[in-house]
């Protein structure tokens, strides 16, 4: 992403840190995240990939469903609107 990563470990889960001033990081908030913590969004499924985008994210779980958050000024999430989610 513009200034945040992403990993997923073997069994799914999924890790962000870095710049999240708009909510990119997928913690529930929008402030910075200094070292690697688990998104717990995703407690219970399994991430089979994710994108770090500028300001935004989007992740696949394994059940096939497609999952965006962050910066949404310009309609990248996909939910038909220009809202930060």
């Amino acid at each position: 992403g513009g200034a945040h990563n992403f990993a997923l470990t073997a069994d799914g889960a999924a890790w962000s840190w870095g710049e999240g001033s708009w909510g990119e990081l997928g913690h529930g908030n929008e402030g910075e995240q200094l070292l690697p913590k688990k998104v717990e969004a995703f407690a219970g499924r399994r991430v089979v990939a994710v994108s770090a985008g500028d300001g935004h994210s989007i992740a696949i779980t394994a059940d096939g469903a497609a999952w965006s958050w962050g910066n949404g000024g310009w309609g990248q999430l996909g939910h038909g609107d220009q809202q930060h989610q």
